[in-house]
């Protein structure tokens, strides 16, 4: 068996961003409708030519946005605005406005308007800001105005989850996943623009989601919610693997509030912050670490019974973010030591070292479950994104 790599190594992550972007890059770009192919087979292979999720286009945006930076390369910044231009010209609603779930080719096929959508849209506009592409802070300005007129709910100071096309119809579904991805995305677009407004809203959803409304989920924070915003205990328990609405606690939503408060924490630290992001990563971890085979189980219930024991890349790729961010914000080896573990066992389990990324879920004994490596939505987003943040805590980005 060869030698593991350091993987507290900077030159260890970018070669490995190198190689999630040798995958994607350049057959990622359809130049017949837009935007990007969405699924791929382990060896590359695309096996979807129609589909176009919102979700996969932000996120290939968000990683092409990110290489361009990182990596000095032009080309990558002229495929993050091919998939802007995609974003703004094909995915946006130009009836109703906001932004369709997805599209056959070039038409709506679910004319839906999600706020977990949106959230990848403003993540997509403020990173193209970062990046310097032009005409993104206004469409970072609008998004922000589309989101608050139709989504923010005052009373309850938190995003609603899915409106009908002509915005007529609200779901009484409530659920914190958007409002994760949601503060992700504020704090995005805060240090894009150094405006202070985005800043109050991260804060804000955090504060909802990972301090008050625990209180009356044993703790820790639930997936599901009703149009009060109180706890819905049975939504999809009868459907645990739902993509993405599945039954029970989440250990690696857990973990990704603890990497998202610790980047809040950097811009605005308040006393509740490290305690919260201590206390979720440590429940996360206790209720769904693998100890037979290594690795983070999906899913548990209330009554602490595990719901889904199969390994998902992403979770595996929050968590080392997380640990990642705790090491160094406390200084505590055993939170290395939690990093270096959990990337010995996806190192020699979730990544493909013939073809490059991460198969998207395992068996609990390590198994592959499909040899589609990338279905829509994943783009490895989640594994990019880790390695990026990972070398922002330890300060090797310059």
């Amino acid at each position: 068996m060869k030698p593991l790599p350091d993987f507290r190594s900077p030159d260890f992550l970018r070669a490995h961003m190198r190689e999630i972007m040798d995958f994607y890059y350049p057959i990622c770009l359809n130049h017949e409708d837009g935007g990007y192919y969405n699924e791929y087979r382990d060896d590359g292979f695309i096996t979807d030519r129609m589909n176009q999720h919102v979700v996969s286009t932000t996120r290939f945006i968000f990683n092409f946005t990110l290489a361009a930076d990182l990596f000095g390369r032009e080309d990558y910044r002229a495929a993050a605005e091919h998939g802007l231009r995609h974003l703004s010209d094909v995915h946006r609603d130009p009836a109703y406005g906001g932004y369709f779930w997805t599209l056959d080719r070039r038409a709506p096929n679910d004319a839906t308007k999600h706020c977990y959508g949106h959230a990848f849209v403003l993540l997509a506009y403020a990173m193209g800001l970062k990046a310097g592409i032009a005409g993104m802070r206004q469409k970072v300005e609008e998004t922000y105005a589309l989101l608050a007129e139709r989504f923010w709910e005052e009373e309850h100071q938190l995003y609603r989850d899915e409106i009908s096309r002509d915005w007529k119809t609200v779901s009484p579904y409530r659920g914190q996943n958007a409002n994760m991805h949601m503060t992700e995305a504020m704090l995005a677009a805060f240090e894009a623009t150094g405006d202070g407004k985005y800043l109050d809203r991260a804060e804000t959803l955090a504060r909802r989601i990972c301090v008050d409304l625990p209180k009356k989920a044993q703790g820790v924070v639930w997936e599901h919610y009703d149009e009060t915003w109180s706890v819905d205990w049975e939504y999809n328990k009868d459907n645990p693997r739902h993509l993405f609405r599945p039954y029970g606690y989440q250990p690696g939503h857990m973990t990704e509030w603890t990497k998202l408060l610790m980047v809040l924490e950097r811009h605005r630290p308040k006393d509740w912050m490290l305690p919260t992001a201590v206390h979720l990563y440590e429940t996360a971890l206790a209720k769904s670490t693998d100890i037979a085979y290594g690795g983070l189980h999906y899913s548990y219930g209330p009554d602490g019974r595990l719901y889904d024991l199969d390994k998902y890349h992403w979770v595996q790729c929050e968590t080392l973010a997380a640990a990642a961010a705790l090491a160094a914000r406390t200084g505590k080896e055993r939170y290395w030591q939690d990093y270096d573990r959990l990337w010995a066992y996806s190192w020699r389990n979730f990544v493909d070292h013939d073809y490059g990324c991460w198969y998207r879920i395992l068996s609990p004994d390590g198994r592959k479950l499909s040899d589609i490596k990338s279905p829509a939505g994943k783009t490895d987003y989640h594994s990019f994104g880790a390695c990026y943040e990972i070398l922002r805590v330890l300060g090797a980005l310059s």
